[in-house]
């Protein structure tokens, strides 16, 4: 009886406990976009601080901005502008850093110039040993390493990961599956099944 019962404890933990992290995770973004609003600094008697007040407004409100910032960097003056300032924040001292390394890395996910869209296995322990990775720049001659090429390797169960200089005949490309794919496989620790059809020999 003490055996069933566990093994119903466990099989409810594996379907609840997904759940409940995706949901507490979706609310946890939610609820921290959504105080980003500083309501402390708007007077209490302005009228537009009741509807501030309830939740959500904050968030659709950061949301529209995003939008908006996004729609008038699209038009030649406003963009010109936006250009400058990125120019200017990138000349900053010690600003600089800070802000070309979080550019560097949305741009990578998200920009025009994304990185982590060719999952390759990369050789890096042994002939027989491989890992998944993502190609970040195709040729680093300019560090003095001809013939190689970077690629970055992300850690299971984190967000972190390293970076492997390589030789090129050392990558194997990754052409049939896509990368979001690739990086689940990678992050999940092997554990994900990868949508390959796998074709029958007739």
């Amino acid at each position: 009886m003490a055996a069933r019962v566990l093994r119903y404890f466990f099989q409810g933990l594996l379907i609840l406990a997904p759940i409940g992290i995706t949901a507490f995770t979706i609310y946890w973004a939610f609820i921290t976009i959504d105080n980003l609003v500083p309501t402390s600094l708007i007077p209490e008697d302005t009228f537009i601080l009741k509807y501030l007040r309830y939740k959500g407004v904050g968030f659709i409100l950061v949301l529209l901005l995003i939008i908006a910032v996004g729609y008038l960097s699209s038009s030649f003056i406003v963009g010109r502008i936006f250009d400058l300032f990125d120019h200017l924040l990138e000349r900053t001292p010690f600003i600089k850093y800070i802000y070309t390394s979080v550019k560097d890395v949305f741009d990578a996910f998200v920009g025009e110039k994304k990185k982590f869209d060719h999952p390759v296995l990369v050789q890096l322990y042994g002939i027989d040993v491989w890992e998944m990775g993502f190609i970040t720049q195709a040729d680093v001659s300019h560090l003095g390493l001809e013939g190689y090429m970077a690629v970055y390797v992300p850690h299971a169960y984190a967000i972190t990961g390293k970076v492997f200089m390589v030789p090129k005949e050392r990558v194997k490309p990754l052409s049939h599956i896509s990368a979001g794919e690739a990086m689940k496989f990678a992050v999940s620790g092997g554990v994900t099944n990868i949508g390959i059809e796998v074709k029958s020999e007739k």
